[in-house]
């Protein structure tokens, strides 16, 4: 893939994100006021490494959640933005996927479906699509992080289009194929799904091996930037997980501090390894 093919990806993330935001502007000033009475119709809280150690000592704050969205979705935008800046005339075949990884998190703004559906009543079809765009990013996220690492350690860069189309494929049937049920949503403001265990398990191996990937190529590639990069994916990962899960104000700070240096440690140590190439 050239350099203007993969920029015109970079470009679409820019708005895809730039949407998203405007979502989120939309809804807010609707939305907040309904949050008190949702809080008392909780049943079920969100699950994560986070929320078992600190979340559940704590009542929950849908306020919480939203501002969480709301980071989230600039998160993606400001990362596309910086990673536009310094990769534009810069060839990376992992940078693409790190883009396509910043973009999933614009999709979380779909989860204000939840609250807007208590304002307007709208049907269920609407719920069940946006919860599915929402799996949808998350899916892409994780399997996007794990196709840069495979690119890290020598995996043919001529062969980023086949794999962004296999990417795309395997996400869609996971997401199209989860069943949602669109009466139970949980305290991060999303709907039940079946098969969570599995999904999770599948999520934890691809993380592991994702991380591994990067140390190993550091390894084979004797290149200590890899290492940094693998250091960073440590971080995103544990920042994706708390601020995804969280459900109270315990959370959000950890987590920007985590997605913060991850992606930076991931970028800038990208950018050195292909500077010069």
């Amino acid at each position: 893939m050239t350099l203007s093919e993969r920029n015109v990806f970079i470009k679409a993330g820019i708005i895809i994100s730039i949407l998203c935001i405007l979502i989120c502007i939309a809804g807010s000033t609707r939305i907040l006021p309904v949050y008190p009475v949702m809080e008392e119709e909780i049943s079920v809280r969100s699950e994560g490494i986070f929320q078992s150690i600190i979340g559940k000592k704590l009542d929950v704050k849908l306020m919480a959640v939203h501002y969480c969205i709301i980071a989230l979705v600039l998160y993606s935008f400001f990362t596309i933005i910086l990673i536009k800046y310094f990769f534009e005339k810069t060839q990376s075949p992992e940078i693409l996927f790190v883009v396509f990884f910043a973009v999933s998190f614009s999709t979380e703004a779909m989860r204000l479906a939840i609250p807007m559906g208590q304002i307007y009543d709208f049907p269920s079809l609407y719920l069940i699509f946006s919860s599915r765009i929402v799996l949808f990013g998350r899916f892409l996220g994780l399997f996007s992080m794990f196709a840069a690492s495979l690119f890290a350690v020598g995996y043919e860069a001529q062969r980023q289009s086949y794999i962004i189309m296999v990417i795309i494929v395997v996400t869609l049937i996971i997401t199209i194929g989860v069943p949602i049920d669109t009466q139970t949503w949980d305290s991060s403001l999303i709907m039940s799904n079946g098969y969570l265990s599995m999904f999770r398990f599948i999520e934890i191996g691809i993380i592991l091996i994702s991380i591994s990937s990067f140390f190993i190529a550091a390894w084979l590639r004797g290149s200590r930037q890899f290492a940094f990069t693998g250091a960073g994916s440590v971080l995103v990962f544990i920042g994706r997980n708390i601020i995804l899960t969280s459900d109270t104000w315990a959370g959000p700070l950890a987590a920007a501090v985590c997605l913060v240096f991850g992606i930076r440690l991931i970028c800038k140590n990208l950018h050195k390894v292909y500077l010069w190439l």
